[in-house]
C-alpha cells in the first residue's frame, strides 16, 4: 500500500477528509506527554467531532521501547480497538516510530496517519514506511516496513519548536540536497535556520520530502538506491548512541543543545539531527578521500555544521566503542562497515567501505579538522 503525503495549508480540513477516507470504526490518537500540550490543541475540536482516544506515551528516544510498544498495544485492546480502527500519530519521529509500528502489529496491521509535528519528522520518520523501536542500545533495531496512509505535513506546528530541533531535522534536509542536486544543497547552505521563514521552510521542506518519496519509490524496503538516505547515518548513529552510553552524556558541547534537552532529550545526550550533521561531515571527508568529493564542498557544508551545530566532544580514546557501534549498524554485512559515498552533490556511491583507519581520519576530521 502506497502511503500519500499531503502538504497542508489547512491541517483541520486536510486530516477530516483524510480520516473519512480511510477505513475506521474508532479513532486512537498517539501523542507524547509534550505534544499533547503543545500540539494537540490544534486538531483537538476535529477528534472531539470523532470521539477520539488519546494514547499518551513519554517523550524522548529514551522511551521508544518494546515496554512502551506494550503500553500502546495494552491501551488499544482496553480500549476495544479492532482490525477497522485506525491510529493516528501525532507527534515527533519517536511517536511515528513507535505508533506505526504499534499500528502495523495489532491485530495484524491496523491503518495509521501519520502528522508529524517536528521538522525532522516531516523530512524524515514520518515519511517512506519505517517504523521501530529502538532495543538492546541500538537505534531501531527492531521494526517493520509499514506504510502510512496518509502522512500530513503542516508547519504550524513549527511555532511550537525551539531552534535545537529546528536544526535537528534540518539536518535530515541538508542530507537530502547532498544526495540530490547542487541547487537544493546551496540553498540549503545559505538558508539562516536560526531565524527561519517558515513559510519558505515549507516549501523547502516539500521539496525535502519529494527527494525521499522519489527514492523510496524506487526502492521500498532498502535493497538498492534507498540506501543514499543513509548517508551521514553510519557514523552519526554511532555518535548518537555513544551519547546515551555515557554517564551523565558528557560527550555534548553542541551550540544550542541546551534549548532542546528540556523539551525532547535526555540531559546531554546528542539530538538525531545533530548526530547526523557531524556524520554528514565525517562521511563527506570519507568521500572525498576514496569518492573524490571536491574537497571544497566539503569544507563549505563543515563550515554551515560547525557555525550552526556546535561541536561533539569525544576523544581518540573513544575511536574504539565508535567503531563498534558502526559495525553493529544494520546496513552492514558480517563484520565489514558499509557506507554510502558521493562522488559529487547527487553522485551517489551505494555499498562502499572504509578501512579501520580512514574511519578514524574521518573521526579526527570532525573534532578537529574543519
Amino acid at each position: 500500500m502506497q502511503q500519500r503525503v499531503i502538504i497542508s495549508q489547512d491541517i483541520e480540513h486536510d486530516l477530516a477528509q483524510a480520516i473519512a477516507e480511510t477505513e475506521h470504526d474508532h479513532v486512537f490518537v498517539l501523542t507524547d506527554d509534550i505534544t499533547q500540550e503543545c500540539c494537540l490543541p490544534k486538531v483537538a475540536v476535529l477528534f472531539a467531532k470523532h470521539n477520539a482516544t488519546t494514547i499518551t506515551i513519554r517523550h524522548d528516544d529514551t522511551n521508544k521501547t518494546l515496554a512502551t510498544l506494550a503500553d500502546v498495544w495494552t491501551a488499544l485492546q482496553r480500549s476495544g480497538a479492532t482490525r477497522h480502527s485506525l491510529l493516528v500519530n501525532l507527534g515527533g519521529g519517536m511517536v511515528t516510530d513507535l505508533g506505526g509500528f504499534a499500528a502495523a502489529t495489532f491485530k495484524r496491521g491496523i491503518n495509521f496517519i501519520n502528522i508529524p509535528t517536528t521538522l525532522l519528522a516531516m523530512v524524515d520518520a514520518a515519511v517512506g514506511g519505517k517504523t521501530g523501536i529502538n532495543f538492546g542500545g541500538l537505534k531501531n533495531e527492531v521494526g517493520a516496513f509499514a506504510n502510512a496512509r496518509y502522512v500530513i505535513v503542516n508547519t504550524c506546528f513549527l511555532d511550537t519548536l525551539d531552534t535545537a530541533n529546528l536544526c535537528s531535522g534540518y539536518a535530515e534536509m541538508l542530507k537530502h540536497s547532498l544526495i540530490s542536486n547542487a541547487q537544493m544543497w546551496a540553498e540549503h547552505v545559505n538558508f539562516d535556520i536560526l531565524q527561519p521563514d517558515l513559510a519558505e521552510l515549507q516549501r523547502m521542506v516539500a521539496a525535502s520530502i519529494a527527494v525521499k518519496e522519489h527514492i523510496v519509490a524506487d526502492d521500498p524496503h532498502e535493497h538498492g538506491i534507498r540506501k543514499a538516505l543513509n548517508f551521514g547515518h553510519t557514523i552519526g548513529h554511532a555518535l548518537e548512541e555513544f551519547s546515551m552510553q555515557q554517564p551523565g552524556g558528557a560527550v555534548v558541547s553542541a551550540r544550542l543543545l541546551p534549548l532542546a534537552r528540556a523539551r525532547t532529550a535526555p540531559k546531554n545526550t546528542l539530538l538525531h539531527g545533530y548526530a547526523v550533521a557531524f556524520g554528514l561531515i565525517g562521511e563527506l571527508y570519507i568521500s572525498a578521500r576514496k569518492a573524490g568529493f571536491p574537497t571544497a564542498r566539503l569544507h563549505q557544508t563543515a563550515r554551515f555544521i560547525r557555525e550552526n551545530y556546535g561541536a561533539v566532544a569525544f576523544t581518540c580514546d573513544d575511536y574504539p566503542t565508535l567503531l563498534n557501534l558502526m559495525r553493529h549498524d544494520k546496513k552492514n554485512t558480517s563484520d565489514t562497515i558499509n557506507f554510502t559515498l558521493l562522488h559529487d552533490i547527487g553522485d551517489i556511491r551505494i555499498n562502499q567501505t572504509a578501512t579501520d583507519e580512514e574511519i578514524r581520519e574521518a573521526l579526527d576530521f570532525i573534532r578537529e579538522g574543519y
